[in-house]
């Protein structure tokens, strides 16, 4: 009977596998320490975004009032019936803070709009505080 060729060699020894958390060529030396601001993927066939919350841009002090009027009024139509003039103004306030986020201000054009929703909407937030502040934030802006 012959023997087979493959049998007298041991090649499962050197594939074999060590234990998790032990490193080593097996798993391609691979060891994370910490990681701050970045992103790591491990592995095949990875997708990363990296996207921070929070713009580190420096802003005026107008447009952080801005934004704050924003949020307040934002926080304040979650509780109106929903209308097309209110579900506009939420969009136009969604699109400028993330403007602002990004860039640290709102182009004039922007800022127009959304004093054109704001007025459009201004039946159904006339009695918000924080829509006469927002208005007001724009204002200052659009200088008027």
């Amino acid at each position: 009977m012959a023997k087979d060729a493959d049998a007298d060699t041991d090649t499962d020894v050197e594939n074999e596998e060590e234990p998790a958390g032990a490193g080593g060529r097996a798993y391609g030396d691979i060891r994370i320490g910490a990681v701050r601001g970045g992103a790591v993927g491990i592995g095949d066939h990875n997708y990363i975004v990296n996207v921070r919350a929070e713009s580190s841009v420096a802003r005026d002090p107008a447009y952080e009032r801005l934004l704050e009027a924003i949020r307040q009024l934002g926080a304040d139509l979650a509780r109106l019936v929903e209308s097309p003039e209110v579900s506009a103004l939420a969009d136009e306030l969604s699109e400028t803070e993330d403007e602002i986020r990004r860039t640290g201000a709102a182009a004039p054009g922007r800022l127009a709009r959304l004093r054109a929703v704001l007025q459009d909407a201004s039946a159904s937030i006339g009695m918000l505080a924080s829509g006469v502040a927002l208005g007001q934030a724009v204002g200052a802006l659009l200088g008027g």
